[in-house]
């Protein structure tokens, strides 16, 4: 149990049962009254967002989720294989539950999986992953470097804008929190 006033965004609640992040977290103190606290909570189960609000120094239950190395393997139509690192385990995530995480994702990559009750919560990849180009318009005579970005497919399937420079085959960094083009790799 903790008090509202230590809770932070990126924490999972135990709430009535069901797993919520924070996505959000506000401390207000009306001009009268007692002060509270305004949160945007994130369910785990079905992704819907709620707002919530709370008195100020009311205990909520933390959820204690344990974290774990493990390994991409492949996909299927069941989800997506991971394996422990440790246990060699190993535990099939459902495709919706990745959303568009799963266009960062490579065989033999290694994650961070949030495991509640045995029960996966969260995918945590790496800040950054280097994929190559497959597929993208070549750019066109009088194309400049900053002059503006075209859409590329990379070997995972996923899009990314990247400079009008880059062409097919090449490989590049792409930010996995936001899923923009960073870097062109050597």
């Amino acid at each position: 149990m903790i008090s509202t006033n230590d809770m932070r965004p990126g924490q999972t609640l135990d709430l009535d049962g069901e797993l919520y992040n924070i996505v959000k977290y506000e401390h207000h103190k009306p001009g009268k009254g007692g002060a509270m606290v305004r949160t945007k909570l994130k369910s785990i189960r079905n992704g819907a967002v709620v707002d919530r609000t709370f008195r100020a120094d009311e205990k909520v239950t933390l959820a204690r989720l344990d974290k774990r190395e493990m390994q991409y393997l492949y996909s299927d139509e069941s989800g997506y294989v991971f394996m422990d690192n440790e246990t060699y385990e190993q535990i099939t995530i459902d495709r919706d539950f990745l959303g568009d995480l799963a266009g960062y994702l490579k065989e033999e990559q290694v994650v961070t999986v949030q495991l509640y009750q045995g029960t996966p919560t969260g995918v945590e990849l790496p800040p950054t992953v280097e994929l190559v180009v497959t597929q993208t318009d070549p750019g066109l005579q009088g194309d400049r470097s900053s002059a503006g970005n075209k859409p590329a497919t990379v070997e995972t399937g996923a899009t990314v804008m990247v400079p009008l420079f880059l062409q097919q085959g090449e490989k590049i960094r792409i930010d996995t929190r936001t899923g923009q083009y960073v870097t062109r790799v050597k």
